[in-house]
């Protein structure tokens, strides 16, 4: 199964470009009018249309409002508030190269830092 991901609004448009450069499906949320819309919405669709949600909102951190194993998969950027749209990138080109990691994604929560990657079930 290929992962496909999501991107949330809160990553720059570029992003998308990141994720197709190493060669996924993308979809990003502004593109399907969910540019404002709740996390709720956002995770509801992602588990509808069997996407991987990769943003830099915390909230989806939250095991307890979003259960990894229910989602083909959860990536959170962690980001300083100073992140520039080139070091968001540089972060998530890395761990989209970890090829052996992606595979894995489906009902996992991934925690992404510089030099580092936490991955967490459910």
């Amino acid at each position: 199964m290929t992962v496909r991901f999501l991107i949330d609004a809160d990553l720059p448009r570029s992003a998308n470009g990141i994720v197709r450069a190493n060669g996924y499906d993308v979809v990003d949320v502004r593109d399907i009018g969910f540019r404002s819309a709740k996390d709720s919405e956002i995770a509801s669709y992602a588990q509808y249309e069997g996407f991987c949600i990769i943003t830099g909102d915390y909230d989806f951190a939250d095991i307890r409002n979003y259960p990894p194993h229910q989602y083909n998969g959860l990536v959170v950027l962690s980001l300083p508030r100073t992140a520039t749209a080139k070091y968001i990138n540089k972060l998530l080109d890395g761990f989209l190269k970890q090829r052996e990691l992606i595979v894995q994604i489906p009902g996992k929560l991934a925690i992404v830092e510089p030099g580092r990657i936490r991955l967490r079930e459910s």
